[in-house]
C-alpha cells in the first residue's frame, strides 16, 4: 500500500491561509495573502529538484485544485515542479465540478474515506496533498494519513485558517526528520506512531 503525504507551508502560529498570492484566499476578510513568497527561494534551496521525486499522485480538494490548474499547466518545462505537477496523475475531491481541463485528472466525488483507500491500494509512487485543509481535516479523521511535512515559516500572522483543528482524538507522531533553511524556516518530516 502507497503512503499517503500531507505537504503544508505554514506560520509558526498555524496558519496556511493565502500562501500563494495577496487573493488567493480571502475569506473571513484575511488581509495577509502571499505571506510565504519571502520564503519560497530558501526553501527550493532547502528541498532542491528532487524534492518531488517519490510522488506517484497528487490529491487536492476543490478550492486548491482550482488554484493549482490555474497556475501551472502554463508553466514552462525548465521548472522541474511545474513538470511533476503536469506529468502526473491527479485526483481532486469535489461535490461540485464534473470536468476538469487538467491534463491526467480524475475527479473524486464520492465518499472521501474508501476512495482514498482505494487509491493508496493501487499503483506506485506517495499520493501527495498539498493545501487543501478541509480535505486535510476529512483525511485526518479516517486515519488516512501516513507522513506529514510541514514547512513552518518564521512569521506570526495571529488571523487565517489553521491547519490543525479538532480531532476525534489524540494521534500520536514520530519525527522522522528535521532541518532548516537560510531564513529560519523549519523543514519537519513526521509519520503517525502505530499505535
Amino acid at each position: 500500500m502507497r503512503k499517503l503525504v500531507i505537504i503544508e507551508f505554514l506560520t509558526v502560529d498555524g496558519v496556511m491561509q493565502g500562501l500563494g498570492s495577496p487573493d488567493e484566499d480571502r475569506d473571513g476578510g484575511f488581509e495577509h495573502g502571499g505571506w510565504g513568497a519571502p520564503f519560497g527561494e530558501s526553501v527550493g534551496r532547502s528541498v532542491g529538484a528532487g524534492g518531488f521525486g517519490g510522488t506517484g499522485a497528487y490529491l487536492f480538494g476543490r478550492r486548491t485544485y482550482e488554484k493549482m490548474a490555474d497556475f501551472w499547466p502554463h508553466q514552462g518545462d525548465d521548472n522541474p515542479i511545474a513538470v511533476s505537477m503536469n506529468s502526473t496523475p491527479k485526483y481532486v475531491v469535489t461535490q461540485t465540478l464534473r470536468h476538469v481541463d487538467w491534463a491526467g485528472t480524475t475527479i473524486i466525488s464520492g465518499d472521501v474515506a474508501p476512495s482514498v483507500t482505494e487509491l493508496k491500494a493501487s499503483g506506485d509512487g506517495d499520493i501527495v496533498v498539498l493545501g487543501s485543509g478541509v480535505l486535510v481535516q476529512a483525511l485526518l479523521d479516517n486515519d488516512l494519513v501516513d507522513e506529514m511535512r510541514l514547512f513552518v515559516h518564521p512569521l506570526l500572522l495571529g488571523t487565517g485558517k489553521r491547519l490543525f483543528r479538532s480531532f476525534p482524538s489524540p494521534r500520536r507522531l514520530s519525527l522522522d526528520s528535521v532541518s532548516s533553511t537560510d531564513m529560519g524556516s523549519l523543514v519537519l518530516s513526521y509519520s503517525f506512531a502505530q499505535s
